[in-house]
């Protein structure tokens, strides 16, 4: 069964005429491919936060105990 919104978006798309119905399909491909991108990278950053928050307490730790030292760009 066909949401509200597929509904309402199939009957914009058939008062189309047939080129631009496949124009705006392509369309709706790529927005579609991009959020789910979106969507795993979210996904991929939300599973990093306990790595990146112990790394970021790492570096503090190490700057307080006096370890650390500035970085030289040139040297990069």
């Amino acid at each position: 069964m066909a949401s509200a919104a597929i509904v309402t978006m199939t009957r914009m798309m058939e008062m189309l005429p047939e080129p631009a119905q496949d124009q705006a399909l392509e369309m709706l491909r790529d927005y579609i491919a991009e959020m789910h991108s979106e969507q795993k990278w979210d996904e991929l950053f939300s599973q990093a936060q306990d790595g990146l928050m112990a790394a970021a307490q790492t570096a503090r730790n190490e700057i307080a105990a006096g370890k650390a030292t500035p970085m030289d760009y040139d040297k990069l």
